[in-house]
């Protein structure tokens, strides 16, 4: 593993003798060990990061070398305010590169003989290309997916004799629904590469993947974040957990109030400072995740990504997280897409969910009872008939403020 001390302190002198503007005022020149770390470095916030570009605009000051070192631009997703520009020196980028092809060891892509299908439209969408780029320099067959129709791509997976698939678990499940209506199989596909959302770690999820896709199928979970860069794989031998990847993360598990390192077993806000990424390096950057810690010889994410700190909504003095409401959710195979509607009524939260069924008040009904025993809410269910509610190609956004 990475000595993190030493490559803290070479990541210190580097801001500092390089002169990044926005770190330089932060931080220290050196620190004497990680508790010193934790005492004197202050935490890095998103909203920090978009004011310093509002203030710095296009890019903000976050870079430790010339602009036109720069060659590669990314920008987050906006599912949480405006997106943010994001750019990379070729060394940056080829330590996301390194990350992810971690993720495919993990995930069992070890051959050159492997054929990876990336159903994502073409943007500036960091995971893509990351991923992509990761897979051509391992020698593998990459095939864009972008600006095609689902039936086209499953089309193409079948042509092809595709290997893995990489997407969200949203649109893996509605590719597999899709796949299994027209009646196509894939014999040699062996692998989904699935992130962006909680789904690919919760049990009830992955369940409903293996029944679309088969039991031979390994569901492959990881994570990562554009301001970051690839940050967890799947743990081989423990579907369900995610590791850390230590030698390019010191990360840390805090409780969001105290601050404090929680204990083994308890849940925290994951809290991340890059060490490979020097281009445009965090320091203890707040990542709002909320995970579970297991430290055994490697930093472990019990249950991968349990949910966002700022997507849990408070109903009736019950902390409901939009993944607990998924895994509720897939434990209906004739469920197909689904939407929950958040209305506030004299300053109380209530939520109600519209599904797609081919059956309709037995569903309902059964889901209504499923979350009375899981919250003890009663929570509204609406059917609708299938196709009507919005497929979810990107990251999923089911939940709607009305």
């Amino acid at each position: 593993m990475t000595n993190h001390l030493q490559a803290i302190n070479g990541l210190l002198e580097l801001v500092h003798s390089e002169g990044n503007a926005f770190q330089q005022g932060r931080l220290p020149s050196h620190v004497d060990s990680l508790e010193h770390f934790r005492e004197i470095v202050p935490f890095t916030t998103k909203q920090e990061l978009a004011d310093d570009r509002e203030a710095n605009a296009p890019f903000g000051s976050n870079l430790t070398f010339p602009l036109d070192h720069y060659t590669r631009y990314c920008q987050t997703s906006g599912t949480s305010g405006q997106p943010l520009p994001w750019i990379d020196t070729p060394e940056s980028w080829q330590s996301m590169l390194d990350c992810w092809k971690q993720v495919h060891a993990a995930a069992g892509l070890t051959s050159p003989s492997e054929r990876i299908f990336f159903a994502f439209s073409f943007g500036p969408f960091l995971g893509f290309w990351t991923a992509y780029e990761a897979a051509t320099q391992l020698g593998f067959l990459a095939i864009p997916g972008g600006g095609m129709r689902s039936e086209a791509r499953l089309q193409m997976m079948r042509r092809f004799e595709v290997t893995a698939l990489c997407g969200t678990p949203t649109y893996c499940l509605r590719l597999g629904n899709l796949a299994q209506e027209i009646g196509l199989t894939f014999p040699h596909l062996k692998a989904l590469l699935v992130a962006g959302e909680p789904g690919g770690s919760l049990p009830e999820v992955r369940a409903r993947l293996t029944q679309l896709w088969g039991d031979h199928i390994r569901i492959c979970d990881h994570h990562g974040l554009t301001e970051t860069g690839p940050v967890t794989h799947q743990d081989p031998d423990h579907p369900g957990r995610l590791i850390v990847m230590e030698d390019a993360f010191h990360a840390e598990v805090l409780d969001p109030d105290t601050h404090e390192e929680v204990a083994n077993g308890q849940t925290g806000e994951l809290v991340l400072t890059t060490l490979k990424r020097t281009a445009c390096p965090l320091f203890r950057y707040r990542t709002g995740d909320l995970v579970r810690k297991l430290r055994t010889t490697q930093l472990i994410l019990d249950g991968g990504i349990l949910g966002r700190l700022d997507d849990m909504v408070l109903v009736r003095g019950v902390n409901v997280y939009p993944s607990a409401i998924e895994r509720v959710v897939r434990r209906f195979d004739d469920i197909g897409e689904y939407r929950v509607l958040q209305t506030s009524q004299n300053n109380m939260v209530e939520l109600k969910l519209e599904v797609e069924a081919a059956t309709n008040s037995h569903v309902a009904n059964a889901l209504q009872e499923a979350f009375w025993d899981q919250f003890q809410l009663r929570i509204p269910v609406e059917t609708v008939e299938l196709g009507t509610l919005p497929e979810q190609e990107f990251k999923a956004k089911r939940w709607v403020k009305v």
